[in-house]
Protein backbone atom coordinates (compact mmCIF):
# COMPACT_ATOMS: atom_id res chain seq x y z
CA UNK A 1 0.00 0.00 0.00
CA UNK A 2 2.73 2.45 0.99
CA UNK A 3 4.76 1.55 -2.08
CA UNK A 4 1.77 2.15 -4.34
CA UNK A 5 1.22 5.63 -2.81
CA UNK A 6 4.87 6.56 -3.36
CA UNK A 7 4.69 5.37 -6.98
CA UNK A 8 1.48 7.33 -7.51
CA UNK A 9 3.10 10.54 -6.19
CA UNK A 10 6.14 9.92 -8.36
CA UNK A 11 3.89 9.37 -11.36
CA UNK A 12 2.06 12.65 -10.69
CA UNK A 13 5.34 14.50 -10.42
CA UNK A 14 6.58 12.94 -13.66
CA UNK A 15 3.31 13.80 -15.38
CA UNK A 16 3.50 17.41 -14.24
CA UNK A 17 7.09 17.67 -15.39
CA UNK A 18 6.23 16.15 -18.74
CA UNK A 19 3.29 18.53 -19.09
CA UNK A 20 5.56 21.50 -18.44
CA UNK A 21 8.07 20.29 -21.01
CA UNK A 22 5.32 19.68 -23.57
CA UNK A 23 3.78 23.09 -22.87
CA UNK A 24 7.17 24.75 -23.26
CA UNK A 25 7.90 22.94 -26.50
CA UNK A 26 4.45 23.70 -27.89
CA UNK A 27 5.04 27.37 -27.22
CA UNK A 28 8.51 27.23 -28.74
CA UNK A 29 7.22 25.30 -31.74
CA UNK A 30 4.44 27.85 -32.21
CA UNK A 31 7.06 30.58 -32.47
CA UNK A 32 9.41 28.38 -34.49
CA UNK A 33 12.12 28.41 -31.82
CA UNK A 34 12.28 24.70 -30.98
CA UNK A 35 15.91 23.75 -30.46
CA UNK A 36 17.21 27.21 -31.42
CA UNK A 37 18.55 30.22 -29.57
CA UNK A 38 18.13 33.41 -31.55
CA UNK A 39 15.76 36.11 -32.74
CA UNK A 40 12.64 35.27 -34.70
CA UNK A 41 12.50 36.72 -38.21
CA UNK A 42 9.47 38.88 -38.99
CA UNK A 43 6.92 37.42 -41.37
CA UNK A 44 7.52 40.12 -43.98
CA UNK A 45 11.27 39.38 -43.92
CA UNK A 46 10.47 35.66 -44.11
CA UNK A 47 8.47 36.31 -47.26
CA UNK A 48 11.53 37.94 -48.84
CA UNK A 49 13.75 35.08 -47.68
CA UNK A 50 11.55 32.51 -49.40
CA UNK A 51 11.15 34.50 -52.61
CA UNK A 52 14.45 33.37 -54.13
CA UNK A 53 13.90 31.61 -57.45
CA UNK A 54 16.14 30.34 -60.28
CA UNK A 55 15.28 33.49 -62.28
CA UNK A 56 15.41 36.10 -59.52
CA UNK A 57 17.46 36.12 -56.33
CA UNK A 58 16.25 38.46 -53.60
CA UNK A 59 19.46 40.43 -53.26
CA UNK A 60 20.02 44.17 -53.20
CA UNK A 61 23.09 44.77 -55.35
CA UNK A 62 25.06 48.02 -55.11
CA UNK A 63 28.19 49.54 -56.62
CA UNK A 64 30.61 52.17 -55.40
CA UNK A 65 33.31 53.60 -57.67
CA UNK A 66 36.09 54.95 -55.43
CA UNK A 67 39.04 57.22 -56.18
CA UNK A 68 41.78 56.79 -55.20
CA UNK A 69 41.64 53.06 -54.61
CA UNK A 70 41.27 51.39 -51.22
CA UNK A 71 43.02 48.31 -49.84
CA UNK A 72 41.54 45.00 -48.81
CA UNK A 73 42.86 45.48 -45.25
CA UNK A 74 41.25 48.92 -44.93
CA UNK A 75 37.92 47.55 -46.15
CA UNK A 76 37.98 44.67 -43.67
CA UNK A 77 38.90 47.02 -40.81
CA UNK A 78 36.01 49.37 -41.63
CA UNK A 79 33.53 46.48 -41.82
CA UNK A 80 34.82 45.12 -38.51
CA UNK A 81 34.56 48.55 -36.89
CA UNK A 82 31.19 49.67 -38.27
CA UNK A 83 29.11 47.06 -40.11
CA UNK A 84 29.44 44.29 -37.54
CA UNK A 85 27.97 46.62 -34.92
CA UNK A 86 24.65 45.68 -36.54
CA UNK A 87 23.92 42.18 -35.16
CA UNK A 88 22.17 41.14 -38.40
CA UNK A 89 25.49 41.04 -40.20
CA UNK A 90 26.88 38.39 -37.84
CA UNK A 91 23.76 36.21 -37.90
CA UNK A 92 22.86 33.40 -40.25
CA UNK A 93 19.34 32.25 -41.07
CA UNK A 94 17.85 28.94 -39.93
CA UNK A 95 14.54 28.02 -41.55
CA UNK A 96 11.85 25.79 -40.08
CA UNK A 97 8.27 24.89 -40.83
CA UNK A 98 6.94 27.99 -39.07
CA UNK A 99 9.36 30.50 -40.60
CA UNK A 100 12.97 31.42 -39.84
CA UNK A 101 15.26 32.49 -37.00
CA UNK A 102 18.31 34.77 -36.84
CA UNK A 103 21.11 32.77 -35.17
CA UNK A 104 24.63 33.99 -34.39
CA UNK A 105 27.17 32.49 -36.81
CA UNK A 106 29.70 30.82 -34.50
CA UNK A 107 31.97 30.20 -37.50
CA UNK A 108 31.91 33.78 -38.79
CA UNK A 109 34.90 34.43 -41.03
CA UNK A 110 35.57 37.81 -42.65
CA UNK A 111 37.30 36.06 -45.55
CA UNK A 112 33.96 34.60 -46.59
CA UNK A 113 32.32 38.01 -46.74
CA UNK A 114 35.04 40.21 -48.26
CA UNK A 115 36.19 38.89 -51.62
CA UNK A 116 38.91 40.22 -53.94
CA UNK A 117 37.91 40.36 -57.61
CA UNK A 118 40.04 40.50 -60.75
CA UNK A 119 38.17 41.74 -63.83
CA UNK A 120 39.06 40.54 -67.34
CA UNK A 121 41.25 42.92 -69.34
CA UNK A 122 39.32 45.33 -71.58
CA UNK A 123 40.55 48.02 -73.98
CA UNK A 124 41.06 51.40 -72.38
CA UNK A 125 37.70 53.14 -71.97
CA UNK A 126 35.77 49.85 -71.81
CA UNK A 127 36.52 48.88 -68.21
CA UNK A 128 32.92 49.56 -67.20
CA UNK A 129 31.76 46.76 -69.50
CA UNK A 130 33.86 44.25 -67.55
CA UNK A 131 32.44 45.52 -64.25
CA UNK A 132 28.89 45.36 -65.61
CA UNK A 133 29.43 41.75 -66.70
CA UNK A 134 30.73 40.78 -63.26
CA UNK A 135 27.87 42.54 -61.45
CA UNK A 136 25.42 40.64 -63.67
CA UNK A 137 27.09 37.34 -62.72
CA UNK A 138 27.03 38.18 -59.02
CA UNK A 139 23.34 39.13 -59.21
CA UNK A 140 22.57 35.47 -59.99
CA UNK A 141 25.11 33.89 -57.62
CA UNK A 142 23.23 32.72 -54.47
CA UNK A 143 24.50 33.71 -51.05
CA UNK A 144 25.51 30.86 -48.75
CA UNK A 145 22.77 30.29 -46.13
CA UNK A 146 25.34 28.67 -43.82
CA UNK A 147 26.66 32.18 -43.17
CA UNK A 148 25.25 35.71 -42.86
CA UNK A 149 23.62 36.67 -46.15
CA UNK A 150 25.94 39.41 -47.44
CA UNK A 151 29.20 39.87 -49.33
CA UNK A 152 31.49 42.72 -50.39
CA UNK A 153 33.45 42.24 -53.62
CA UNK A 154 36.46 44.55 -53.99
CA UNK A 155 37.96 45.29 -57.40
CA UNK A 156 41.25 46.90 -56.32
CA UNK A 157 42.21 48.34 -59.72
CA UNK A 158 39.38 50.02 -61.60
CA UNK A 159 39.59 53.23 -63.66
CA UNK A 160 42.37 54.67 -61.53
CA UNK A 161 40.71 53.69 -58.28
CA UNK A 162 38.64 50.81 -56.92
CA UNK A 163 35.14 49.43 -57.38
CA UNK A 164 33.14 47.87 -54.58
CA UNK A 165 30.19 45.57 -55.32
CA UNK A 166 27.89 44.88 -52.37
CA UNK A 167 25.33 42.07 -52.20
CA UNK A 168 22.86 41.93 -49.31
CA UNK A 169 19.84 39.65 -49.09
CA UNK A 170 16.56 41.54 -48.94
CA UNK A 171 15.51 39.65 -45.79
CA UNK A 172 18.15 41.64 -43.85
CA UNK A 173 16.85 45.07 -44.79
CA UNK A 174 15.17 47.21 -47.42
CA UNK A 175 16.85 49.98 -49.40
CA UNK A 176 15.99 52.79 -46.96
CA UNK A 177 17.43 50.82 -44.04
CA UNK A 178 20.59 50.08 -46.01
CA UNK A 179 21.05 53.78 -46.70
CA UNK A 180 21.20 54.16 -42.91
CA UNK A 181 23.85 51.43 -42.82
CA UNK A 182 25.78 53.25 -45.55
CA UNK A 183 25.75 56.45 -43.51
CA UNK A 184 27.46 54.62 -40.67
CA UNK A 185 30.09 53.05 -42.95
CA UNK A 186 31.39 56.20 -44.61
CA UNK A 187 34.10 58.40 -43.12
CA UNK A 188 32.70 60.38 -40.21
CA UNK A 189 29.61 58.17 -40.07
CA UNK A 190 27.91 57.57 -36.74
CA UNK A 191 27.62 54.13 -35.21
CA UNK A 192 24.12 52.62 -35.03
CA UNK A 193 22.11 53.58 -31.93
CA UNK A 194 22.59 51.29 -28.95
CA UNK A 195 20.18 48.39 -28.55
CA UNK A 196 18.08 48.09 -25.43
CA UNK A 197 18.27 44.86 -23.49
CA UNK A 198 15.37 42.60 -24.35
CA UNK A 199 13.01 41.17 -21.77
CA UNK A 200 13.40 37.49 -21.01
CA UNK A 201 11.09 35.63 -23.41
CA UNK A 202 8.18 33.77 -21.84
CA UNK A 203 7.53 30.13 -22.58
CA UNK A 204 4.48 27.99 -23.23
CA UNK A 205 1.23 29.46 -24.48
CA UNK A 206 2.23 32.89 -23.13
CA UNK A 207 5.32 32.74 -25.31
CA UNK A 208 3.24 31.92 -28.37
CA UNK A 209 0.96 34.84 -27.53
CA UNK A 210 3.96 37.18 -27.24
CA UNK A 211 5.19 36.04 -30.65
CA UNK A 212 1.83 36.75 -32.29
CA UNK A 213 1.74 40.20 -30.69
CA UNK A 214 5.33 41.16 -31.55
CA UNK A 215 5.48 39.77 -35.09
CA UNK A 216 1.98 40.29 -36.40
CA UNK A 217 -0.18 42.68 -34.41
CA UNK A 218 2.29 45.38 -33.32
CA UNK A 219 4.19 45.81 -36.62
CA UNK A 220 1.09 45.98 -38.77
CA UNK A 221 -0.73 48.31 -36.36
CA UNK A 222 2.17 50.74 -36.03
CA UNK A 223 2.74 50.81 -39.76
CA UNK A 224 -0.94 51.38 -40.38
CA UNK A 225 -0.92 54.41 -38.07
CA UNK A 226 2.25 55.77 -39.72
CA UNK A 227 0.93 55.29 -43.24
CA UNK A 228 -2.46 56.76 -42.38
CA UNK A 229 -0.71 59.70 -40.79
CA UNK A 230 1.00 60.39 -44.10
CA UNK A 231 -2.36 60.31 -45.83
CA UNK A 232 -3.43 63.43 -43.94
CA UNK A 233 -5.05 64.72 -40.79
CA UNK A 234 -8.42 63.33 -41.81
CA UNK A 235 -7.10 59.77 -41.75
CA UNK A 236 -5.50 60.32 -38.35
CA UNK A 237 -8.78 61.66 -36.96
CA UNK A 238 -10.49 58.61 -38.37
CA UNK A 239 -8.17 56.36 -36.40
CA UNK A 240 -8.97 58.39 -33.28
CA UNK A 241 -12.67 57.92 -34.01
CA UNK A 242 -12.24 54.21 -33.39
CA UNK A 243 -11.23 55.07 -29.83
CA UNK A 244 -13.66 57.97 -29.34
CA UNK A 245 -16.89 57.27 -31.25
CA UNK A 246 -18.59 60.28 -29.64
CA UNK A 247 -16.66 62.63 -31.94
CA UNK A 248 -18.56 64.85 -34.40
CA UNK A 249 -20.15 64.19 -37.75
CA UNK A 250 -17.17 65.51 -39.71
CA UNK A 251 -14.97 62.82 -38.14
CA UNK A 252 -17.54 60.19 -39.08
CA UNK A 253 -17.37 61.43 -42.65
CA UNK A 254 -13.56 61.15 -42.49
CA UNK A 255 -13.90 57.53 -41.37
CA UNK A 256 -16.34 56.83 -44.19
CA UNK A 257 -14.03 58.42 -46.74
CA UNK A 258 -11.08 56.44 -45.38
CA UNK A 259 -13.07 53.20 -45.56
CA UNK A 260 -14.13 53.95 -49.13
CA UNK A 261 -10.54 54.75 -50.10
CA UNK A 262 -9.23 51.52 -48.57
CA UNK A 263 -11.95 49.50 -50.29
CA UNK A 264 -11.24 51.23 -53.59
CA UNK A 265 -7.47 50.67 -53.35
CA UNK A 266 -7.94 47.05 -52.34
CA UNK A 267 -10.19 46.47 -55.34
CA UNK A 268 -7.69 48.25 -57.60
CA UNK A 269 -4.90 45.94 -56.44
CA UNK A 270 -7.02 42.81 -56.77
CA UNK A 271 -8.46 43.72 -60.17
CA UNK A 272 -5.34 45.08 -61.85
CA UNK A 273 -5.30 43.78 -65.43
CA UNK A 274 -2.32 41.82 -66.69
CA UNK A 275 0.42 44.06 -68.05
CA UNK A 276 1.00 44.87 -71.73
CA UNK A 277 2.61 42.05 -73.68
CA UNK A 278 5.88 43.68 -74.76
CA UNK A 279 9.15 41.85 -75.38
CA UNK A 280 10.15 42.89 -71.85
CA UNK A 281 7.37 40.73 -70.44
CA UNK A 282 7.62 36.93 -70.34
CA UNK A 283 9.23 34.01 -68.60
CA UNK A 284 12.74 35.02 -67.50
CA UNK A 285 15.77 32.76 -67.72
CA UNK A 286 18.71 32.42 -65.33
CA UNK A 287 21.12 35.09 -66.59
CA UNK A 288 21.20 38.83 -65.94
CA UNK A 289 22.56 41.87 -67.77
CA UNK A 290 23.45 45.19 -66.11
CA UNK A 291 24.09 48.70 -67.46
CA UNK A 292 24.24 52.25 -66.14
CA UNK A 293 24.96 55.72 -67.52
CA UNK A 294 27.17 58.60 -66.47
CA UNK A 295 25.54 61.08 -64.07
CA UNK A 296 23.32 63.88 -65.39
CA UNK A 297 23.69 67.19 -63.48
CA UNK A 298 20.90 67.41 -60.91
CA UNK A 299 20.62 71.18 -61.30
CA UNK A 300 19.65 70.71 -64.96
CA UNK A 301 16.93 68.26 -63.96
CA UNK A 302 15.62 70.73 -61.38
CA UNK A 303 15.62 73.54 -63.97
CA UNK A 304 13.59 71.50 -66.46
CA UNK A 305 11.11 70.49 -63.76
CA UNK A 306 10.68 74.09 -62.58
CA UNK A 307 10.16 75.38 -66.12
CA UNK A 308 7.49 72.76 -66.84
CA UNK A 309 5.88 73.04 -63.39
CA UNK A 310 6.72 69.40 -62.68
CA UNK A 311 8.68 67.67 -59.93
CA UNK A 312 12.15 66.18 -60.34
CA UNK A 313 10.47 62.81 -60.00
CA UNK A 314 8.09 63.58 -62.88
CA UNK A 315 11.02 64.53 -65.12
CA UNK A 316 13.02 61.38 -64.36
CA UNK A 317 10.10 58.97 -64.65
CA UNK A 318 9.09 60.56 -67.95
CA UNK A 319 12.64 59.98 -69.23
CA UNK A 320 12.46 56.34 -68.11
CA UNK A 321 9.16 55.84 -69.97
CA UNK A 322 10.60 57.54 -73.05
CA UNK A 323 13.80 55.47 -72.99
CA UNK A 324 11.90 52.18 -72.75
CA UNK A 325 9.51 53.25 -75.49
CA UNK A 326 12.38 54.21 -77.82
CA UNK A 327 14.15 50.92 -77.10
CA UNK A 328 11.06 48.94 -78.13
CA UNK A 329 10.54 51.07 -81.27
CA UNK A 330 14.15 50.43 -82.27
CA UNK A 331 13.39 46.70 -82.03
CA UNK A 332 10.55 47.17 -84.50
CA UNK A 333 7.72 46.98 -81.95
CA UNK A 334 4.58 49.10 -82.24
CA UNK A 335 4.18 50.77 -78.86
CA UNK A 336 1.56 53.35 -79.80
CA UNK A 337 -0.86 53.58 -76.86
CA UNK A 338 1.12 50.99 -74.89
CA UNK A 339 1.70 51.19 -71.14
CA UNK A 340 3.75 49.09 -68.74
CA UNK A 341 3.31 48.79 -64.99
CA UNK A 342 6.22 49.27 -62.60
CA UNK A 343 6.07 48.50 -58.89
CA UNK A 344 7.59 51.35 -56.91
CA UNK A 345 8.70 50.79 -53.27
CA UNK A 346 7.19 53.25 -50.76
CA UNK A 347 8.79 53.71 -47.33
CA UNK A 348 6.43 53.03 -44.40
CA UNK A 349 8.62 53.91 -41.43
CA UNK A 350 10.14 57.03 -39.88
CA UNK A 351 13.64 57.48 -41.29
CA UNK A 352 15.07 57.74 -37.75
CA UNK A 353 14.12 54.08 -37.23
CA UNK A 354 15.88 52.82 -40.37
CA UNK A 355 18.83 51.54 -38.31
CA UNK A 356 16.57 48.76 -37.00
CA UNK A 357 16.84 47.11 -40.43
CA UNK A 358 14.21 44.66 -41.68
CA UNK A 359 11.64 45.48 -44.36
CA UNK A 360 9.08 48.19 -43.76
CA UNK A 361 7.89 49.31 -47.15
CA UNK A 362 4.90 48.87 -49.41
CA UNK A 363 4.57 48.76 -53.19
CA UNK A 364 2.68 51.20 -55.37
CA UNK A 365 1.82 50.33 -58.98
CA UNK A 366 2.84 53.08 -61.42
CA UNK A 367 1.74 52.80 -65.07
CA UNK A 368 4.35 54.30 -67.42
CA UNK A 369 3.01 55.72 -70.73
CA UNK A 370 5.75 54.30 -72.98
CA UNK A 371 3.57 54.78 -76.05
CA UNK A 372 3.50 58.59 -75.82
CA UNK A 373 6.20 59.88 -78.15
CA UNK A 374 5.68 63.58 -77.41
CA UNK A 375 7.93 64.35 -74.39
CA UNK A 376 5.72 67.18 -73.11
CA UNK A 377 2.54 65.15 -73.35
CA UNK A 378 4.32 62.27 -71.62
CA UNK A 379 5.69 64.27 -68.68
CA UNK A 380 2.29 65.78 -67.91
CA UNK A 381 0.69 62.35 -68.09
CA UNK A 382 3.29 61.05 -65.65
CA UNK A 383 2.58 64.00 -63.37
CA UNK A 384 -1.15 63.27 -63.47
CA UNK A 385 -0.63 59.63 -62.57
CA UNK A 386 1.77 60.43 -59.76
CA UNK A 387 -0.87 62.77 -58.37
CA UNK A 388 -3.42 59.95 -58.37
CA UNK A 389 -1.07 57.84 -56.24
CA UNK A 390 -0.90 60.42 -53.45
CA UNK A 391 -3.01 59.46 -50.46
CA UNK A 392 -3.39 55.89 -51.75
CA UNK A 393 -3.46 53.01 -49.26
CA UNK A 394 -2.10 50.57 -51.84
CA UNK A 395 1.47 50.54 -50.41
CA UNK A 396 0.10 49.63 -46.96
CA UNK A 397 -2.16 46.95 -48.44
CA UNK A 398 0.78 45.52 -50.38
CA UNK A 399 2.81 45.39 -47.14
CA UNK A 400 -0.08 43.52 -45.52
CA UNK A 401 -0.06 41.05 -48.39
CA UNK A 402 3.67 40.41 -47.84
CA UNK A 403 2.99 39.81 -44.14
CA UNK A 404 0.30 37.29 -45.04
CA UNK A 405 2.61 35.67 -47.59
CA UNK A 406 5.21 35.16 -44.87
CA UNK A 407 2.69 33.10 -42.91
CA UNK A 408 2.07 30.70 -45.79
CA UNK A 409 3.99 27.65 -46.91
CA UNK A 410 6.25 28.44 -49.87
CA UNK A 411 3.99 27.04 -52.67
CA UNK A 412 1.06 29.12 -51.42
CA UNK A 413 3.32 32.14 -50.99
CA UNK A 414 4.61 31.77 -54.55
CA UNK A 415 1.07 31.53 -55.90
CA UNK A 416 0.07 34.72 -54.07
CA UNK A 417 3.12 36.73 -55.11
CA UNK A 418 3.02 35.53 -58.72
CA UNK A 419 -0.16 37.56 -59.09
CA UNK A 420 2.05 40.65 -58.95
CA UNK A 421 4.44 39.15 -61.50
CA UNK A 422 1.69 38.73 -64.10
CA UNK A 423 0.62 42.33 -63.66
CA UNK A 424 4.08 43.93 -63.60
CA UNK A 425 6.88 44.48 -66.11
CA UNK A 426 9.39 46.26 -63.90
CA UNK A 427 10.46 47.11 -60.37
CA UNK A 428 11.65 50.70 -60.15
CA UNK A 429 13.35 52.70 -57.39
CA UNK A 430 13.96 56.43 -57.27
CA UNK A 431 16.07 57.38 -54.24
CA UNK A 432 17.46 60.82 -53.36
CA UNK A 433 20.96 60.39 -52.01
CA UNK A 434 23.40 62.80 -50.32
CA UNK A 435 23.94 66.15 -52.06
CA UNK A 436 27.70 66.01 -51.46
CA UNK A 437 30.01 63.17 -52.35
CA UNK A 438 30.96 60.93 -49.45
CA UNK A 439 34.31 59.44 -48.52
CA UNK A 440 35.07 55.85 -47.61
CA UNK A 441 38.41 54.79 -46.12
CA UNK A 442 39.86 58.10 -47.31
CA UNK A 443 38.67 57.68 -50.92
CA UNK A 444 35.87 59.64 -52.59
CA UNK A 445 32.77 57.70 -53.65
CA UNK A 446 32.53 59.03 -57.22
CA UNK A 447 29.57 56.93 -58.34
CA UNK A 448 26.89 55.18 -56.32
CA UNK A 449 24.33 52.79 -57.83
CA UNK A 450 22.13 49.99 -56.53
CA UNK A 451 19.30 47.74 -57.70
CA UNK A 452 16.52 46.11 -55.74
CA UNK A 453 15.56 42.58 -56.84
CA UNK A 454 12.74 41.60 -59.13
CA UNK A 455 10.46 38.76 -58.06
CA UNK A 456 8.50 36.03 -59.79
CA UNK A 457 8.48 36.52 -63.57
CA UNK A 458 9.50 40.20 -63.51
CA UNK A 459 12.59 40.65 -65.67
CA UNK A 460 13.34 44.38 -65.57
CA UNK A 461 14.74 46.48 -62.73
CA UNK A 462 15.20 50.25 -63.04
CA UNK A 463 17.16 52.35 -60.57
CA UNK A 464 17.36 56.14 -60.38
CA UNK A 465 19.70 57.59 -57.74
CA UNK A 466 20.67 61.20 -57.15
CA UNK A 467 24.06 61.56 -55.51
CA UNK A 468 26.78 64.19 -55.26
CA UNK A 469 25.06 66.68 -57.56
CA UNK A 470 24.23 64.16 -60.28
CA UNK A 471 21.51 61.68 -61.23
CA UNK A 472 22.33 58.19 -62.48
CA UNK A 473 20.06 55.80 -64.31
CA UNK A 474 20.71 52.06 -64.13
CA UNK A 475 19.02 48.96 -65.50
CA UNK A 476 19.24 45.28 -64.61
CA UNK A 477 17.48 42.88 -66.98
CA UNK A 478 16.89 39.24 -67.63
CA UNK A 479 19.14 38.27 -70.56
CA UNK A 480 16.36 36.25 -72.22
CA UNK A 481 13.89 39.15 -72.25
CA UNK A 482 16.37 42.01 -72.74
CA UNK A 483 19.91 40.93 -73.68
CA UNK A 484 21.10 44.52 -74.34
CA UNK A 485 20.09 46.88 -71.47
CA UNK A 486 22.78 49.33 -72.60
CA UNK A 487 20.44 50.13 -75.52
CA UNK A 488 17.83 51.31 -72.97
CA UNK A 489 20.46 53.27 -71.05
CA UNK A 490 21.63 54.98 -74.25
CA UNK A 491 18.12 56.41 -74.76
CA UNK A 492 17.87 57.99 -71.31
CA UNK A 493 20.05 61.05 -71.92
CA UNK A 494 18.49 61.82 -75.35
CA UNK A 495 15.04 61.75 -73.72
CA UNK A 496 16.22 64.23 -71.12
CA UNK A 497 17.75 66.36 -73.90
CA UNK A 498 14.32 66.53 -75.59
CA UNK A 499 12.77 67.95 -72.42
CA UNK A 500 15.68 70.38 -72.05
CA UNK A 501 15.14 71.59 -75.61
CA UNK A 502 11.44 72.15 -74.93
CA UNK A 503 12.40 74.15 -71.85
CA UNK A 504 14.74 76.38 -73.86
CA UNK A 505 11.94 77.05 -76.36
CA UNK A 506 9.58 78.32 -73.68
CA UNK A 507 9.11 82.14 -73.49
CA UNK A 508 11.49 83.71 -71.00
CA UNK A 509 10.18 85.94 -68.25
CA UNK A 510 11.09 89.60 -68.63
Amino acid sequence: MVTRIVNTEAAKKATRKTARVVQKNVGRAASGMLGLSGERMSKVDTAWLRMDSPSNLMMIVGIWVLRPGITHDALCARIEERLLKYPRFTQRVVEDAAGATWVVDRDFDMAHHVVLEQLPKKPRGHEQEALQDRVAELAMQPLDHKHPLWQFHLVPHYQGGSALVVRIHHCIADGIALISVTQSLVDGGAAPPGHKAKATPRSGLEGAEDWLTDHLIKPFTSLAVQALGRAGDGAVRSMELLREPQKGLSDTLDAARMACQVASDLAALALMPDDSRTRLKGQPGTTKRVAWCAPIPLEEVKAVGKALNCSINDVLLSCVAGAIGEYLRAKGDDVAGQEIRAMVPVNLRPIEQAYKLGNRFGLAPLVLPIGLDNPVERIYEVRRRMGQMKGSYQPLLAFGMLAVAGLLVKPAQDALLNLFGKKTTAVMTNVPGPKDKLKFCGATIEQNMFWVPQSGSVGLGVSILSYGGGVQFGVITDATLCPDPQAIIDEFEPEFAKLSMVTLMLPWEE
